[in-house]
């Protein structure tokens, strides 16, 4: 960027002048402006020759190329050098637009961490992440970005996860909590256990994620794409008529009339505002977006978004906190100690946030050799033996299958059933709290266009009526497995209108199949989840899903300004190409047509960067 800006400052010197010298000295002032056209048409005409030497299509390096050198060869120096002066400002322009629009990912791309401190027997020593394995413990002080996803095993600190999250509030870590690659340590110096090798740490997936979101073009980007490739060669054989046809017609015109016209032409023909600030437009709203928080892995899932009028939602984790407490202990044949006891130890090979509870809620270390045989059915249940009994737990689906009696529970909340050596022996009612800012978001989607909201989930309908009632949810369908959600999800893909998309909103773990089918998958507070950043096309970077409005804003804005620079960049070129076809401009009016509009659709384009009020 540097070097275009002093090769416009020199040409610019040089112009200047050649045009203070023109009256008294023409030879040098033609010397100066073919010097200054050098200076900085070299790269373009280069370009254009690379262009042909590879058979490339036909691109604005050769249209540009061509029509200046044709302005030279007719003598018009000053504009021949214009041309391609105006050009390279177009071009510092852009290159400060894609700097702008990539200070965000920059900033993302600097969480890796270049090394790592790698504690063993004889002290640290600083070495490449890459070479850290999986239980090897790691320090890392204050001031030091993590390198590596692990759990603390010593010492407790605060750790700065905006440049992960979004979120300037700082998370406090102590023993036993896990820690992401990309956070900054605050407060005191810890010692990390290392959970996931370096090429799988949350880091290096998501620059991974960010790095190729630019491959995955939008449909107005596709079609800039192909726009480019037909009308490129259709212009220069239009330019090389208008300038070879109207001087055979008998009083239409000399050649070198024509010849200026066809050069005019061709300026006025180069797509550079389209080809520059469409691709510019999405990036900057990707950078944009990742600002906030909220990962989009392409323009084509930005444009997507826009579109979205039906969102379907998961309840645990997206709608709800995720964080269970027991709330009731029904015991019938055995005290509810024993009950919950039970409960704890049965549940506690299964990584279900409900099994996490009843452990929490037990609160002391679980012996394993009282367990063997344990099983896990998905959607359903867990069965095993716990101190030589057989113990079927899970919802009433699950006891029903293993003909097991017992009356379903009336209670709002989510209920573990419990059987012991086939009797049933009482349940364990867990709640679940929705989210603060759940009501809020929903009523914003509702305001951004979105016609209906579904709820779908494997908890039991009574509960899952109850939280779609208070959040003003369209429609809500529970006691589903994890293929039921898919089944549903297809059943509403069947019937939206055409045009239209269907979102799917997980916790990216449990719902992965849903978030590969849906039109586009969002990925609620799934921050280090293999799942979500695999498997959905957004990832939220915090569990706020009132960031889903955000991103729908975002979306949309981006699209308003890719199509008002698509409206302006071809309406300003189709008027002023007739009218330098007629003659009625110069070769000023087609710079101003080409450059111009590229300068005034990229300065629009910035506007995508700005996601703070959205």
């Amino acid at each position: 960027m540097k070097q275009n800006l002093w090769r416009i400052i020199v040409a610019l010197f040089l112009i200047i002048l050649a045009f203070i010298v023109r009256n008294l000295h023409e030879t040098v002032a033609i010397v100066l402006f073919l010097l200054a056209y050098l200076i900085v048409g070299f790269r373009v005409i280069l370009e254009a020759l690379n262009g042909i030497l590879s058979l490339r299509p036909l691109d604005e390096n050769l249209l540009m190329t061509i029509a200046t050198f044709g302005a030279i060869a007719i003598g018009e120096y000053p504009e021949g050098v214009a041309v391609m002066l105006f050009y390279q400002i177009g071009e510092l322009f852009e290159s400060y637009a894609v700097g702008k629009s990539r200070k965000s990912i920059a900033e993302l791309m600097n969480i890796r961490l270049d090394y790592a401190n790698l504690k063993s027997d004889t002290g640290l020593a600083r070495v490449d992440p890459a070479v850290v394995e999986i239980g090897d413990v790691i320090v890392v002080k204050v001031g030091e970005k993590v390198p590596l996803d692990g759990t603390v095993v010593d010492g407790s600190t605060y750790v700065d996860t905006s440049a992960l999250t979004g979120e300037s509030v700082p998370r406090a870590l102590t023993v036993g909590e896990e820690i992401l690659s990309g956070f900054i340590n605050l407060r005191g110096t810890i010692e990390v256990k290392v959970d996931k090798k370096f090429g799988e740490s949350t880091v290096s997936k998501i620059l991974d994620l960010v790095e190729n979101a630019s491959s995955k073009k939008s449909q107005s980007e596709q079609f800039i794409t192909r726009f480019a490739r037909y009308y490129t060669p259709i212009v220069v054989g239009l330019a090389v008529l208008l300038a070879v046809v109207p001087p055979l017609i008998p009083g239409a015109g000399t050649f070198s009339t024509w010849f200026y016209r066809a050069l005019t032409f061709l300026v006025v023909s180069c797509p550079c505002a389209l080809v520059i600030s469409i691709p510019l437009s999405f990036f900057g709203g990707i950078g944009g977006a990742s600002r906030r928080g909220i990962l989009i892995k392409g323009s084509n899932y930005l444009e997507a978004l826009a579109k979205t009028d039906i969102m379907v939602m998961d309840k645990t984790g997206t709608l709800t906190k995720g964080v269970f407490d027991v709330a009731e202990i029904n015991s019938q044949t055995i005290s509810a100690d024993g009950l919950l006891e039970t409960a704890a130890y049965i549940e506690s090979f299964s990584s279900h946030p409900i099994s996490e509870s009843l452990q929490r809620s037990y609160g002391k270390n679980i012996d394993s050799s009282r367990l063997s045989g344990v099983e896990e059915l998905a959607g359903h249940g867990v069965k095993g033996f716990f101190d030589g009994q057989l113990v079927i737990a899970g919802n009433s689906r699950w006891l029903k299958r293993h003909n097991i009696p017992h009356a379903p529970s009336a209670i709002n909340g989510t209920v573990v059933y419990l059987a012991i050596d086939g009797e049933y022996v009482g349940n364990i009612v867990i709640s679940d709290q929705i989210k603060d800012d759940a009501g809020g978001a929903i009523d914003d989607l509702k305001r951004e266009g979105i016609k209906k909201l579904v709820l779908l989930t494997g908890d039991n309908q009574s509960t899952a009526d109850q939280i779609g009632t208070r959040l003003g949810i369209n429609e809500v369908i529970a006691d589903l497995l994890p293929m039921g959600k898919v089944a549903e999800v297809e059943r509403l893909l069947s019937r939206k209108t055409t045009g239209s998309r269907l979102a799917f909103v997980g916790d990216g773990i449990n719902d992965a199949p849903v978030l590969a089918r849906a039109d586009i998958g969002i990925a609620m507070g799934a921050l280090g989840s293999d799942a979500a950043i695999e498997a959905a096309d957004i990832v939220i970077m915090t569990d706020e899903i009132s960031k889903i409005p955000t991103a729908i804003r975002i979306s949309r804005k981006t699209l308003n300004i890719a199509r008002q620079n698509v409206v302006f960049s071809i309406g300003v070129k189709v008027l002023v190409l007739l009218l330098s076809a007629l003659g009625m401009v110069t070769m000023w009016a087609a710079i101003f047509a080409d450059v111009g509009v590229a300068v005034l659709a990229i300065l629009n384009s910035f506007r995508a960067l700005n996601t703070k009020k959205l």
